[in-house]
């Protein structure tokens, strides 16, 4: 699954096009190479988003088939670190 459709269906972002924007600021990086908005994703891959003011990383646990209610996305993937990110 492509990581802009991925982050979306997973509410990380709000729209599929946020996703992309992200991808094409580097702001995703996937397995420690930035992500281009049509990368394909497995399970286990990691994900680090630098979206909103903080630093998220998470691990696919199993990618979603259709549409998912938003209470069920965490069973989708597991919550590695979440912290503000560091002004400069």
């Amino acid at each position: 699954m492509r990581i802009d459709v991925l982050l979306n269906k997973l509410c990380i972002v709000k729209t599929r096009s946020i996703a992309k924007n992200a991808c094409d600021k580097s702001a995703i990086i996937v397995n420690n190479k930035p992500a281009k908005a049509s990368m394909e994703i497995r399970v286990n891959d990691i994900i680090e988003c630098n979206m909103f003011g903080y630093v998220t990383s998470i691990r696919i646990s199993k990618l979603p088939v259709g549409n998912i209610a938003k209470k069920d996305v965490m069973e989708y993937y597991e919550l590695i670190e979440r912290k503000k990110m560091e002004l400069l």
